[in-house]
């Protein structure tokens, strides 16, 4: 889908297509997608439209789920657990 995207931005002048293809990605694509497009790049940018790859600069990471969880403070321990590790008097 990202290759579709950059398809489209090729015919605009480089520096355009790459703020087109990273504006479209930020507006439009979920975390969970863009996740998902960092996962495949991180792996390895073959198959990729060069487009993608630089736009990948300016599209926003998103955090992974467990980054999301610590940033409101859940650590994935249940009450039994958080207790256990409460200190003791």
């Amino acid at each position: 889908m990202a290759n579709q995207i950059a398809d489209f931005f090729h015919s605009k002048p480089r520096d355009e297509g790459i703020a087109g293809v990273a504006e479209h990605i930020n507006k439009f694509w979920e975390p969970r997608m863009r996740r998902q497009l960092f996962e495949m790049l991180d792996g390895g940018s073959e198959g990729f439209n060069e487009l993608v790859v630089a736009a990948s600069a300016k599209i926003k990471r998103p955090k992974t789920p467990e980054q999301s969880d610590m940033s409101i403070g859940y650590t994935g321990r249940g009450t039994a657990q958080a207790e256990s590790a409460a200190p003791q008097k």
